[in-house]
C-alpha cells in the first residue's frame, strides 16, 4: 500500500486493501499518548481509530501533541 504518512511517501507491507488508523500506528510505532490522526485532511477521533480505515493513496498526517512549561 502506497500513501503519504506526514508528508513523505511512505509503503506499508500488507495484503489488506485498507488498514485501520489503529493498525498504522503499531506498524509504524508511533506510541506517543498525545496524537492526532487526519486522513486526507479530516480529523479522526480517536474513538474511532478501530473502525476509520487507510486505502491506497491516502495523504495521512500523525501529529504529536508536546505540552510544555
Amino acid at each position: 500500500m502506497n500513501l503519504i504518512l506526514n508528508h513523505s511517501p511512505e509503503v506499508i507491507e500488507t495484503s489488506q486493501q485498507t488498514i485501520t488508523v489503529s493498525e498504522l500506528l503499531k506498524i509504524k510505532n508511533f506510541t506517543f499518548r498525545m496524537l492526532v490522526v487526519k486522513i486526507n485532511d479530516e480529523v479522526v477521533k480517536k474513538d474511532n481509530y478501530l473502525t476509520s480505515t487507510i486505502k491506497d493513496g491516502d495523504n495521512v498526517q500523525v501529529i504529536h501533541l508536546i505540552s510544555g512549561g
